[in-house]
């Protein structure tokens, strides 16, 4: 069994687990493609990772370069187009923590 994203307009509506064979036989439309459960930060623990991020609903798929991108969680986050992840501005601290991001200020907060 597999794991396949319903993409209309670019977006992730539906995820279900199928075989092949029955998402190519149209029974349940068109627009399926395929997912990998495993594969997070274009990496896979035991071989070749599946579109750059396993799909979820609300995700977009970008078919130029074939990958599902999560919704962008703050607007000063940009995209690392290696590992398809939306990254701060500022990395998070390694020390003390944990933290939040705090979108008005472009900086990680301690959380109290």
């Amino acid at each position: 069994m597999s794991h396949f994203a319903k993409v209309e307009n670019g977006i992730v509506t539906q995820v279900i687990v199928a075989e092949q064979d029955f998402i190519d036989t149209g029974a349940v439309g068109h627009g399926w493609i395929q997912t990998s459960y495993n594969t997070l930060g274009n990496q896979h623990p035991e071989g070749r990772p599946l579109r750059g991020n396993y799909a979820g609903i609300g995700y977009t798929y970008d078919d130029v370069n074939d990958v599902f991108i999560a919704p962008k969680p703050f607007d000063s986050w940009i995209l690392n187009t290696s590992s398809w992840l939306w990254e701060a501005p500022t990395p998070m601290p390694t020390e003390g923590g944990p933290y939040v991001w705090n979108e008005s200020t472009l900086s990680w907060d301690v959380v109290a």
